[in-house]
């Protein structure tokens, strides 16, 4: 099991979040403790970074795995047309 953390930006976004939305992005992380790379993931390219994006409707997560210390780092959390800005 991976231990799911925030950084300070994505637990301000996470707040943010409308409600409709919210509690599906919670399940959604949630969910990443048991399986870190489900099958809605794509590896993100470009850095040096184990860096991992989920999609949860027309929100995405992105986050950061860290396979040796078992953590997911939840990076930035945002609308599909803002995150990648």
């Amino acid at each position: 099991m991976y231990k799911v953390v925030f950084k300070k930006r994505a637990a301000k976004e996470f707040q943010s979040l409308p409600n409709v939305a919210l509690s599906k992005v919670a399940q959604s992380i949630d969910k990443l403790s048991l399986d870190p790379r489900p099958n809605n993931s794509k590896k993100l390219k470009g850095g040096n970074e184990n860096i991992w994006r989920v999609r949860v409707g027309d929100y995405r997560v992105i986050y950061l795995i860290e396979d040796i210390i078992k953590i997911v780092e939840v990076r930035k959390i945002g609308h599909r047309k803002d995150i990648y800005k």
